[in-house]
């Protein structure tokens, strides 16, 4: 399975805290995988639709465990993706009002857009109501790429609200539009990793540090990589141009006619043109400090200046 999965299935396995979690909880499901129709004056139905069998199992056992509500639960197909989905109808029934004004999503003036208080006062239902709302329309890419988080809600007070609650546990979270939705969204690896500590994934909260881990440290192998190849390319590309100066002083004067000093640098350079100034000098006779050898060097460079501007 995908880590978004996995991140799902252990979310719905999470155990209540206190009495009030799993109102907290189906609260943001219905809000976010809900569809609400109205049949008549005070007269309900409720229909939740999910992909994740986890997801529908934990959906079904809230409505009937905590409000008691008769429901119908159909396995469908899609066509176009050739997955199965969850549909659970909850038809018309006296108990459904009050359950749904309970888990406030109906008000005393209808439909409520954004999140009752009273069902995120405590910090553990605060986590059950995120854990909700993730398990409802949430999506995190596998750590091994690139760190991505969303929460797809159809309302801007909905949205703001889950940012709120968030930003409140010190989870930097921010909202951007797309189309007709709204996109809660979190941009930082260790705010994802907050996230999912707080709503309860911690195994799925370790697997990504350890991903984390894994990429920092390849990230920091590759930069020193890089580093190392450059300064041999820079190296290299010195070398090349120091022997070039050395055959244009050596075509203008001869061997004969350079200090004793230069022509060893010229012969240990044609000799190790790889060699880094500090190792020609320690292949001198007697050794030479990688100043001296750097000495001799600019020297000859100057030299090949002077013949060139003749």
């Amino acid at each position: 399975m995908s880590f978004n999965s996995d991140v799902k299935d252990e979310l719905a396995r999470v155990a209540p805290t206190c009495s009030h979690c799993e109102r907290a909880l189906l609260a943001a499901l219905i809000r976010i995988e809900g569809t609400l129709f109205i049949s008549g004056q005070g007269r309900y139905r409720l229909e939740v639709v999910t992909d994740a069998p986890s997801v529908a199992r934990l959906s079904w056992r809230l409505l009937h465990e905590a409000y008691g509500l008769r429901t119908e639960l159909t396995t469908r197909r899609s066509v176009l993706h050739k997955t199965p989905n969850y549909l659970i109808d909850v038809p018309a029934q006296e108990a459904l009002a009050d359950a749904l004004r309970d888990m406030g999503v109906l008000g005393d003036a209808g439909l409520q857009l954004g999140v009752a208080p009273s069902l995120v006062a405590k910090q553990c239902c605060a986590a059950a109501y995120l854990r909700g709302a993730f398990l409802g329309s949430g999506f995190v890419s596998d750590p091994r790429g690139d760190f991505h988080f969303e929460i797809t809600v159809e309302s801007q007070e909905m949205a703001n609200d889950l940012v709120e609650i968030m930003n409140d546990k010190g989870i930097h979270a921010r909202v951007m539009q797309r189309r007709s939705s709204y996109v809660v969204y979190l941009k930082s690896g260790e705010a994802i990793l907050e996230f999912l500590a707080f709503a309860g994934a911690h195994q799925s909260a370790l697997r990504m540090e350890d991903a984390r881990v894994v990429k920092s440290v390849r990230n920091d192998v590759n930069r020193q990589t890089n580093a190392e190849m450059a300064n041999q390319m820079k190296a290299a590309a010195a070398s090349v141009d120091q022997i070039f100066a050395m055959r244009a002083v050596l075509e203008a004067y001869g061997v004969e006619k350079l200090p004793p000093a230069l022509q060893e640098v010229i012969r240990l350079r044609v000799a190790y043109p790889d060699a880094t100034l500090k190792e020609l000098g320690e292949r001198a006779n007697p050794p030479l400090s990688k100043s001296a050898v750097n000495h001799r060097i600019r020297r000859i460079e100057q030299m090949a200046r002077e013949l060139e501007a003749k």
